[in-house]
């Protein structure tokens, strides 16, 4: 499958990619191995950087984490969309759920990838033709770990107010303050 990939990325012309994450080893190493692929691979570490490089020279792909300390990848995605229709984004995240998947995909990304994923997933999403169904994940989230996530998200949205989260969530204050004290499920 891989070999396969990597002969179609032959037949593309433009193979400019965009990696932003704000932590600086995963966008390194993701960055090596993309390029070992193929790839003529730019970094940002954050937003403002991203979007300075879109609006000097839009890629044609880009792989892009959904939540940094300057912003949100989701405007990455738009601007890119405006300044290139034709350009392929897939979206990174640590914190997967639907909501955001949902707007990852409506902001005009071409899929959605929890981390951590490797070099080889982001190169099938990146390179996946439109009607095409992507492979299942290798090692999908585990449903502890999707609910552990659900949980964090609705947390957050709520500005961490425990009680209020409960509410939300429609579960007992202490069974949620148990779940919120424990690590994150594999």
């Amino acid at each position: 499958m891989v070999e396969n990939l990597a002969a179609l990325l032959e037949t593309i012309e433009d193979k400019t990619l965009l990696i932003m994450d704000d932590d600086g080893p995963l966008r390194m190493r993701m960055s090596r191995a993309l390029e070992s692929r193929g790839f003529q691979v730019k970094t940002a570490q954050g937003v403002h950087e991203a979007l300075a490089i879109v609006r000097e020279s839009p890629p044609a792909f880009a792989v892009l984490d959904m939540r940094l300390e300057d912003g949100s990848g989701l405007t990455v995605v738009e601007e890119m969309h405006n300044l290139r229709p034709d350009a392929r984004v897939v979206m990174l995240t640590g914190y997967g759920n639907i909501a955001t998947a949902v707007a990852a995909v409506k902001a005009g990304a071409a899929d959605y990838l929890a981390k951590p994923a490797d070099a080889d997933d982001v190169m099938k999403a990146l390179l996946a033709l439109k009607d095409d169904l992507p492979e299942p994940p290798e090692n999908p989230m585990s449903a502890d770990r999707v609910r552990w996530e659900h949980i964090q998200r609705v947390y957050e949205l709520c500005g961490n107010n425990v009680s209020e989260t409960a509410r939300r969530l429609n579960m007992h204050r202490r069974t949620l303050q148990r779940i919120l004290a424990k690590r994150a499920p594999r």
